[in-house]
């Protein structure tokens, strides 16, 4: 696993290598081990490697015999002997034991076909010297990440946001669709950015570069093509093909381990190692909080399958730091914070191995989702007459009725394919325009981000309304958010996690199986692949229920991260110039104008913050405000990546009408408590009428100035709203580029 990134130059420009150098580097936290570059003519290569196979010879970039074609990789090719020995018999000579040199002569072989011939998880490049042509191929479900750039006669990519950012040609203007379709999933699909001009490669999708045209075609399609068969048949060809897929991905020359929460795929993937592995290192996640800690099942799996295992318990005090880095970690923003244990768990398993199995994939594949479930009830309703559907659907506007109960019924005024997204997180479309700006409201007119889903079910040939639903949870959800949450959070520490679940021979199989049968109700989650691994799994997990990677933030924002938020954000992530420090500059301009806030808006905010940890206001419109764009400003180190986030900031209005959806969906939606909460707060509250705010949070005004008499008691009246009052959010994009 590696981080990649290059160029290819206009026409009569010679390729820099101190740029490439820059860009590579970005990506150190991906690739620790080593760095390599190619430079020829045009074309740059480059990459920062994590050593899994070949650790003396697989350095890359890798060339052929005579130095013509070089190719950078990240990921892995799985199988790649029997590749190898094929493209041997053709007359093909290789130097290293690397899989990474199957690509190159893969390429001599097939040309822009090679990925045809090529079983795994990668992001890469081919740089053909005789061709001139720069060929870049991802992955067919998205494991690896791979994004890039056409400007000015410039062609750049790189494996995250932040390498091709570090390219000077490249522009770092906050694309308002990007925005728009961020606020609606809580990521950006596949092929958007929220950087105007830069676009994610799709999986399954390769692209040429050459003579300054850039062309992209997709090679794989997931496969919506059910075949008959007896259910008895079914079973024992998934557990036969899972076996086979995970022996591919325990080939490794370094250390190797499994992720083992004791959920249905993660001790799936386990068993199967267990047996092809003697002495597999298992590790888990926990907590003191009982509602979300799975280790007792994880304990269970592991003395089952005879792993050596190893608990990491998380507390409130280890989440803290990485809430403060995670702009920096994420490097584009996905609201799941379920990237917090993640990110702390890989970095646990780093220190005794540099591989581990997952079992991402199996929800997605199997219908493992509570929301899939509902998507029954959701076609159910639809049928009823529009008058009825109407009125069910006001139900979603009833204060008093049940979150979960409004969003569903609220639902159903969307489109049939796009109802159970309202499930999952994000924003609703119309209330997304009363959330921007005028500004951007008119840059979006005619802007539908729920096309999106029409996008990705448009390769999907069946009418069957379940398997587009699964082919859409795999195209959207998974390859969108959970995978690159995951490749986000292993990465950062320099892991490499594989996913059994995700190769393309066992998803083609799994997609022949009739959708049916795969999801079959409410109260029958993934039935099939329980009935499968019946003789495998212990029957405690095989009926426990959906858990999900849950976080116990409500418990945590209730009590150890409930106190003062300032300290958050006391200095910026280098360590120095923090947001306070800039505030407090800001408040004295503002003091010197006679415009210091208000008693009555502090006490507000102070109020806010504490009802942070209460159920009732928790998704109001602020929080919308303050999950989907100021934790992402507030803590980007890199210069241009906060300017973007600020101008991301710069665009949002305070909403009258607004609540998020809830997070009964896999991957909670929760709010960090920083400098920017209370600065957007403070914002908002100003532009609105005391009173309204106080309904919004269920607060009284008799509460407020209650407040005000106890802060002013403290000392802290005359202090918080000074130091805490960004005044980021109204810049215009001239003034926003001078300040930052």
């Amino acid at each position: 696993m590696c981080g990649i990134a290059g160029f290819l130059a206009p026409p009569g420009v010679r390729a820099d290598r101190a740029m490439l150098e820059r860009m590579v580097r970005t990506l150190a936290h991906r690739g620790p081990d080593t760095f390599g570059f190619h430079v020829d003519g045009p074309a740059a290569l480059g990459i920062a490697r994590l050593r899994v196979i070949d650790l003396v010879t697989g350095d890359q970039p890798i060339g052929n015999e005579d130095g013509a074609v070089h190719v950078a990789l990240n990921g892995e090719i799985y199988g790649f002997a029997a590749l190898r020995a094929s493209l041997e018999r053709a007359g093909h000579r290789f130097r290293t034991a690397s899989d990474t040199e199957v690509i190159v002569h893969a390429w001599e072989e097939y040309g822009e076909h090679c990925p045809d011939h090529l079983n795994g998880m990668f992001g890469f490049a081919v740089w053909d010297h005789r061709r001139e042509v720069l060929f870049l191929a991802r992955d067919r479900m998205g494991e690896k990440p791979l994004y890039y750039a056409k400007v000015d006669g410039w062609f750049v990519f790189g494996s995250e946001l932040r390498a091709v950012l570090a390219h000077p040609h490249v522009g770092r203007a906050l694309d308002p669709e990007g925005l728009a379709r961020y606020l609606a999933y809580d990521f950006v699909p596949n092929p958007h950015t929220i950087v105007r001009g830069v676009r994610k490669l799709p999986p399954g999708h390769a692209l040429t570069a050459g003579d300054g045209k850039v062309r992209v075609e997709r090679y794989w399609e997931l496969p919506s093509r059910p075949d008959e068969g007896d259910e008895p048949t079914w079973r024992r060809e998934i557990v036969r093909r899972l076996d086979e897929a995970v022996s591919l991905r325990l080939v490794s020359d370094v250390p190797l381990g499994c992720f083992l929460s004791g959920g249905i795929d993660s001790t799936a993937v386990a068993a199967s190692a267990a047996r092809l592995k003697p002495g597999l290192r298992t590790f888990s996640v926990g907590y003191a909080e009982r509602s979300h800690d799975e280790r007792g099942y994880a304990r269970l799996a592991a003395e089952r399958l005879g792993t050596v295992h190893e608990e990491l318990l998380v507390s409130a005090v280890d989440v803290a730091p990485v809430l403060e880095r995670l702009g920096v970690l994420l490097d584009e923003p996905i609201s799941d914070m379920s990237f917090v244990p993640l990110y702390l768990l890989s970095r646990f398993a780093r220190r005794e191995v540099t591989v581990a199995l997952t079992g991402d994939g199996g929800d997605e594949l199997f219908g493992g989702y509570p929301a899939m479930a509902a998507d029954w009830w959701h076609r159910g309703f639809g049928r009823l007459p529009r008058v009825v559907r109407r009125g069910l659907a006001r139900l979603g506007d009833v204060p008093l009725a049940p979150e979960p109960l409004r969003i569903f019924f609220g639902a159903l005024a969307y489109a049939p394919d796009a109802r159970n997204q309202a499930l999952l997180g994000g924003l609703p479309p119309e209330r997304l325009a009363s959330l921007l700006s005028p500004a951007a409201r008119a840059a979006l007119v005619g802007f539908d981000p729920y096309a999106d889903i029409d996008a990705a079910l448009a390769g999907c040939t069946s009418d069957d309304p379940t398997a587009r639903l699964i082919h859409r949870y795999c195209k959207l959800y998974m390859a969108g958010q959970n995978l690159a949450n995951a490749d986000r959070a292993s990465m950062a520490v320099g892991l490499e996690l594989r996913a059994p679940f995700l190769d393309h021979t066992f998803v083609e199989f799994v997609s022949r199986i009739p959708a049916g049968l795969r999801l079959e109700g409410l109260t029958r989650l993934k039935r099939l692949l329980k009935s499968a691994l019946t003789d495998r799994l212990p029957r405690e997990i095989l009926e426990r229920g959906k858990q999900g990677f849950g976080v116990p933030f409500e418990d945590w924002f209730r009590g150890p991260l409930a106190g003062d938020p300032r300290r958050h954000a006391r200095a910026g992530p280098a360590g120095g110039r923090g947001p306070l420090r800039r505030a407090r500059r800001a408040s004295a301009r503002r003091r010197a104008r006679g415009r210091a806030p208000r008693p009555r808006v502090r006490a507000l905010v102070a109020l806010h913050v504490r009802a942070l940890g209460r159920r009732a206001p928790r998704r109001r419109a602020a929080h919308v405000v303050v999950t989907h764009v100021s934790r992402w400003a507030e803590i980007s180190a890199n210069r241009q990546r906060r300017l973007v986030a600020c101008q991301a900031a710069s665009l949002v209005e305070g909403d009258k009408h607004m609540s998020t959806n809830s997070s009964s969906g896999p991957g909670p939606r929760v709010v960090g408590l920083s400098t920017a909460v209370v600065s957007v707060l403070e914002s908002y509250a100003r532009r609105l009428p005391i009173d309204f705010i106080a309904r919004v949070l269920n607060v009284s005004s008799t509460e407020i100035d209650r407040e005000v008499q106890t802060l002013e008691g403290r000392g802290v009246v005359s202090r918080l709203g000074d130091e805490v009052d960004l005044t980021h959010r109204h810049r215009t994009e001239e003034s926003i580029n001078k300040r930052v």
